[in-house]
């Protein structure tokens, strides 16, 4: 039975896999072009304290404005997951290819629960890769989906943003 509800995680996880929606003109040519955006983390167990998570958005070479804000709102898991600001960061390239580190940001806002967003204090030229690593206070102690809608903000645009799609994680049940 435990195998069963595995697969049938697997196969919700496979079929959801992260949807990487269509997105304006600011980051596209045209929409048929969409931006690369993965997440994953460095333990997928229930409670551990010792977790990163990695969210990795590549900003097209055709983009007309550069980044200036991503802001990441959990909408879906078994529990809400806190991040420490002050341990998070933000850096060139991807999470096994880390690159310049990038003076950030990282603010939760009261307004807008499992909402957090990311400031950087340089906007991001087209061309570039950018990976957040946010710290959780602890993964969550509920096995299943956590899903996070991503979502991007150009210099001087006066809307909460443009949405990148979702990214999601996958923990596990500690089983010993």
């Amino acid at each position: 039975m435990k195998n069963i509800s595995r697969l049938s995680k697997a196969v919700l996880a496979l079929s959801f896999g992260l949807c990487l929606l269509p997105i304006s003109k600011t980051y596209a040519a045209n929409t048929d072009v969409t931006v690369p955006l993965s997440a994953r983390t460095t333990y997928n167990q229930t409670n551990v304290s010792t977790a990163t998570y990695y969210f990795t958005v590549a900003v097209p070479a055709s983009a007309t404005k550069p980044l200036q804000q991503v802001t990441l709102t959990q909408i879906q898991g078994g529990e809400n997951i806190e991040f420490d600001a002050q341990q998070s960061s933000a850096f060139v390239g991807t999470s096994d290819r880390a690159g310049e580190n990038l003076p950030v940001a990282i603010a939760s806002n009261p307004n807008q629960d499992n909402t957090v967003t990311i400031q950087f204090a340089q906007p991001l030229p087209p061309g570039q890769t950018v990976t957040i690593a946010l710290k959780p206070y602890r993964n969550p102690a509920y096995e299943g989906f956590y899903l996070f809608n991503v979502k991007a903000a150009p210099v001087d645009q006066s809307t909460e943003g443009q949405s990148l799609g979702v990214a999601g994680l996958q923990f596990y049940q500690n089983d010993f």
